[in-house]
């Protein structure tokens, strides 16, 4: 049985009704020709060549499916529709999901049409999902949003999640202007050495930072919740917690606080086990093990003390 459609409230329906969502769709394909999509802006044409992402022009798909272990505002009672992209613009050493993004030969065949992929997010919404939920989307904005713009006319109307390792582009961010509602970035470091030696990224801080500054410029401390338990629309940060304090968990709280706002919701997770390079290799020693109750607690009291509201998440396993 078909479940009951939540209400249309997702922006991009305005933008459907005036033509722009097109045009932006059409802006940025047109981009592929030479990618600034994320934030290596490696200029690549993806119709010929692949830049550091491995992807081309078509999506590269690796699954979906209505996924209840997302934040409670975000899985709520009917689950998210995760729609989850292959590859990713981040090599991080502890990856918990690196078959699907650092395994870029596995997904060569992994393509679906626009066509297949605005059936996906119907078929998620006829679920009963609350929101579609675009995971690892910054290789493959101009995909998703040319599939959007197809599912439209056909009824689609949840909210769009922007769920992303934050390695975005504030340009491409800018296209995304009523298209999204919710963004779900992470905010994985703080210190550029640590960014560079566990996802090789050496200007992670500063570019995860001005993506997030520029997702707040959309929707700012806006928490709008729906009467089925779901966010509508606004931005929720994700900080892992790591070993070591690796994550720079209070430097980045501080500079939420202070550059945006103590009032943004910040999910707060405990879930970091060792996976992927880490395991067995003498390079990553100090994140070889879980995370112990007092360097949780150190976390949790850090975004007490910077944080107000009642909006955070803590999740201890």
């Amino acid at each position: 049985m078909t479940a009951p459609r939540p209400s249309p409230r997702a922006s991009y329906l305005r933008l459907a009704r005036s033509g722009e969502l097109d045009e932006r769709a059409r802006i940025l394909d047109a981009g592929l020709s030479d990618c600034n999509l994320c934030a290596h802006e490696c200029g690549v044409d993806r119709r010929s060549e692949f830049g550091a992402c491995a992807t081309g022009t078509a999506t590269l798909l690796a699954s979906w499916c209505p996924h209840h272990g997302e934040e409670p505002m975000i899985s709520a009672n009917q689950g998210s529709g995760t729609v989850f992209l292959a590859n990713c613009n981040l090599a991080c050493a502890f990856c918990q999901n690196h078959d699907v993004s650092q395994r870029p030969k596995d997904f060569r065949d992994a393509t679906v049409t626009d066509a297949h992929l605005a059936s996906i997010f119907l078929e998620l919404q006829d679920r009963g999902c609350h929101n579609i939920n675009w995971v690892s989307p910054s290789h493959q904005v101009p995909q998703l949003v040319r599939a959007l713009a197809l599912a439209v006319p056909r009824g689609l109307t949840v909210p769009i999640v922007y769920n992303t390792n934050a390695y975005d582009f504030p340009a491409t961010l800018e296209l995304l202007d009523g298209i999204v509602d919710i963004w779900m970035p992470d905010l994985k470091f703080a210190d550029p050495a640590t960014g560079c030696r566990l996802s090789g990224i050496s200007d992670y801080p500063e570019r995860a930072r001005a993506a997030i500054a520029e997702m707040f410029r959309q929707v700012g401390t806006t928490w709008e919740m729906g009467p089925d338990g779901a966010l509508r629309r606004g931005i929720l940060i994700r900080m892992l917690v790591l070993p070591e304090n690796l994550a720079g968990i209070e430097a980045n709280l501080d500079w939420i606080a202070t550059e945006l706002s103590p009032e943004i919701a910040v999910s707060l997770l405990a879930q970091y086990r060792p996976s992927h390079r880490v395991l067995g290799s003498n390079e990553f020693l100090d994140l070889d093990r879980r995370i112990t109750a007092a360097e949780w607690r150190q976390a949790a009291d850090a975004l007490r003390r910077h944080m107000t509201g009642d909006r955070h998440f803590l999740q201890w396993d």
